[in-house]
């Protein structure tokens, strides 16, 4: 990929003017648990090579230990998705976000673990402050925006393979950062950033299916 998606002030105005653009798909699924996630953009300084977090959650967490995700949770009872995604960014990873910090949401993502998730897209300045939650994350990871394009030698880091279940594909792409594929529905969100958010294409998120360790 060409470009080095710089963390400034156009990359900002251009992911806002595509997330604005998108016909956002809201999903009503009242038998699935409300979530909201963030994907966090930041960069070491400013002009710098963008990137976003994404975590590895901890061994002894009783849902997706120690699985790959975005900062997220669900959501509580009286609050909106917005609220929960940046209560979850501070109980996990200590940062405050307030509410001119979300540039926007993407489409909403029925999961087969029985999440109904809503991301938002979070600007967060160089040098905040940023400290994992011991006991919710094992290791943080930042994420080149460059990865989100990196090709496995076929010109396209997206892949599908066979899950057990029959008639079932899996959605992932590759990340070299983590040097190995994300699976959905991390994976599906990641992608569906790209293509809106980055490129300015209004696609629906893929509804491609997960691996079964990421339903439990």
């Amino acid at each position: 990929m060409s470009d080095s998606w710089t963390f400034d002030g156009d990359l900002r105005a251009r992911i806002a003017g595509h997330l604005a653009a998108h016909d956002r798909q809201v999903v009503a699924e009242p038998n699935l648990s409300a979530a909201a996630v963030c994907i966090v953009l930041t960069g070491d300084a400013p002009s710098a090579p963008a990137c976003l977090f994404l975590t590895r959650r901890a061994a002894r967490m009783s849902r997706h230990a120690g699985q790959y995700a975005l900062p997220g949770g669900r959501i509580d009872a009286g609050e909106t998705a917005e609220q929960a995604a940046r209560r979850e960014l501070h109980e996990e990873l200590a940062i405050e976000a307030g509410p001119d910090q979300i540039i926007g949401a993407l489409d909403d993502l029925p999961t087969r673990s029985g999440f109904l998730v809503t991301p938002f897209v979070i600007w967060l300045a160089p040098g905040t402050p940023v400290e994992p939650a011991p006991d919710e994350i094992a290791e943080l990871f930042r994420v080149p925006l460059t990865d989100l394009f990196a090709g496995r030698g076929r010109g396209s880091n997206r892949g599908l393979s066979a899950e057990e279940e029959a008639g079932e594909q899996v959605f992932s792409l590759f990340i070299p950062t983590l040097g190995h594929d994300l699976f959905a529905p991390t994976a599906a969100i990641l992608d569906h950033f790209r293509d809106v958010a980055l490129l300015g294409r209004d696609t629906p998120v893929v509804r491609f299916g997960e691996p079964k360790f990421a339903r439990q």
